[in-house]
């Protein structure tokens, strides 16, 4: 092998919205580097976000082991650079925190809050250290799905600093502003006062070391959704959706305010939720109730990961009611589907850390 068969391979493979192939297009960042069977060199793209980039490098491993040998070793070896520098400083208080992940939907009503417990719960049983923040100021629900409504959290000192002891349920740490006020009282704060007060639960709270910081984002889009992204060095959003039409036309929406150049927030994956719904009495039986694989057909167009379809199951209901998420028990079809979802979670961000350099 010699580069030359490399960057023939490369030809063949264009560019969705120019046509044009990566050679052309100079694309092709550095040197192609080859050891033995072993091939590696960089792709350049003009955004950390480009939805191409996933498809491009598959197209570029496959070019390479049909043109030239199928024995390369490829895959994996292809990095991704973009033009465009974006770096969020963590905030120092987190430091410890290895990756934050928003969870966020374009509606309510799709069952986000019960993804965000269900995959940080699924997530600590793999043994990851796992937080939660509840974000969402003016209706949250986690403090009730993880059966801890009556907590009221406490200061200890740090340094020169007092700071929140998060609560802590499922080996799961929790923060919620539903632990700072009557769980039975409307939130009536202006978008200002809300802000302020999630930026404090942010600046002013001990996570201490964390795999994972999931953020249970409200519904839509606000100005809280600008205050997170603004403040914390977020790796990525999941979106979650289901399969309904009206869902799937917010869920665009949501995903096109976090590529805007003004946010820029990788979409980790995409969730649909809901997908089906199937019977305790009849467990081999699926009933799409609000439409069939919206979300999957939804990612496949955006060229985004699904990262699963969540089944309607009564113990999901009845698990976020009782304070103890689904993904504690060894149900069948409810264990098994959370506990993939964590795994490609894992996966997803593994990939993005290893191939997007931003």
């Amino acid at each position: 092998m010699y580069p030359q068969l490399i960057i023939e391979a490369l030809k063949k493979v264009n560019y969705p919205e120019t046509g044009k192939n990566l050679v052309e297009m100079a694309m092709v960042e550095d040197n192609i580097r080859i050891e033995g069977k072993k091939v590696s060199f960089s792709l350049l793209f003009e955004n950390p976000n480009d939805p191409f980039i996933r498809p491009i490098v598959k197209a570029a491993e496959t070019a390479i082991t049909t043109y030239v040998s199928s024995d390369v070793d490829i895959k994996g070896n292809i990095s991704v650079i973009t033009r465009q520098i974006v770096r969020r400083e963590p905030d120092r208080l987190l430091h410890g925190v290895k990756n934050m992940i928003a969870i966020a939907s374009g509606k309510g009503g799709v069952g986000k809050s019960t993804i965000a417990a269900n995959l940080a719960v699924a997530l600590a049983g793999m043994g990851y250290k796992i937080g939660l923040l509840d974000a969402d100021i003016f209706g949250p629900s986690q403090p009730k799905m993880f059966q801890v409504e009556d907590a009221r959290p406490f200061l200890e000192r740090i340094g020169n600093r007092d700071l929140i002891r998060p609560v802590e349920n499922h080996g799961v740490k929790l923060l919620s502003i539903g632990f700072f006020v009557n769980k039975n009282d409307a939130v009536l704060w202006r978008g200002p006062m809300a802000c302020n007060a999630l930026k404090q639960l942010i600046r002013e709270c001990n996570w201490g070391d964390l795999d994972y910081l999931f953020i249970d984002l409200p519904p839509g889009t606000s100005d809280i959704h600008l205050t997170m992204v603004h403040t914390l060095s977020i790796s990525g959003v999941i979106i979650v959706t289901t399969p309904q039409e009206v869902a799937l036309a917010d869920a665009r929406k949501g995903i096109n305010m976090f590529l805007n150049k003004k946010i820029n927030v990788p979409i980790l994956g995409l969730i649909e939720n809901m997908a089906w719904f199937t019977p305790a009495e009849l467990p081999e039986n699926n009933y799409y109730l609000f439409g069939k694989e919206g979300g999957k057909r939804l990612s496949e167009e955006l060229n985004i990961p699904l990262l699963g379809q969540i089944p309607i199951v009564q113990s999901i209901c009845e698990g976020g009611d009782n304070g103890v998420p689904v993904a504690l028990s060894s149900d069948k079809i409810t264990g098994s589907a959370f506990r993939s979802l964590a795994e490609n979670v894992v996966e997803r961000v593994n990939w993005h850390q290893k191939h997007i350099f931003c």
